[in-house]
């Protein structure tokens, strides 16, 4: 992905055009719609969601899980959007072309798409464990992913990072995503196959 954005003639040959796209499609009142949006997705907004959310999920289920997985998968989250946006140095599009109020720190990978795609997975992973039915949890899959989509989306409609910095990012959360859920899934299973101490015979 990142041989992609650094070759111009590769995703990135993308950018321009899709940035320009989303110029002509800006209206006064769109454009008030979805900074409101983006909002959510921000540094602020997005852990303060995922936190309260996952919280009052473990409240309801009595379990610390949903928290510690949210804690897992927004430290990687943003782990990754540090150090991605220190090494690759990418210049975010001119302020010309962008919404104010304009951010100044690097453009790759955007850090808004990123954590909104790893939270709304983490969130949708814990409340599907919990789903009795296939209905249910091909919806809740469905809107977690397109919270990300969309939130990414925002970004380039502002005017604030390049579509490569966001679908970059989504390949990150994705992945961090899978790591974090396998880890936990490996060790559900290993706390079952652990034998119950109370089974075992009392030594002498």
């Amino acid at each position: 992905m990142y041989d992609q954005v650094a070759d111009a003639d590769g995703l990135a040959g993308l950018d321009h055009p899709v940035l320009e796209a989303a110029k002509a499609m800006r209206t006064p009142g769109l454009t008030r719609v979805v900074q409101v949006y983006t909002t959510i997705g921000g540094p602020i907004g997005m852990p303060v969601l995922a936190t309260v959310v996952l919280a009052l999920l473990a409240w309801r289920w009595r379990a610390w899980d949903p928290v510690l997985l949210g804690l897992a998968t927004g430290a990687g989250s943003l782990a990754m959007t540090v150090v991605g946006k220190v090494v690759v140095g990418r210049v975010r599009p001119p302020l010309a072309d962008a919404v104010p109020p304009y951010e100044q720190s690097f453009s790759f990978p955007s850090g808004h798409s990123l954590n909104a795609m790893a939270l709304a997975g983490i969130t949708a992973y814990v409340v599907v464990r919990r789903l009795r039915t296939r209905r249910a949890r091909v919806v809740t899959v469905v809107l977690a992913a397109t919270f990300g989509v969309t939130m990414g989306l925002t970004r380039v409609y502002l005017g604030h990072h390049w579509l490569t910095d966001v679908v970059v990012a989504w390949a990150l959360a994705l992945g961090w995503l899978s790591v974090v859920i396998t880890a936990h899934r490996l060790f559900l299973t290993t706390r079952r196959r652990l034998p119950d101490d109370r089974t075992q015979p009392a030594r002498a």
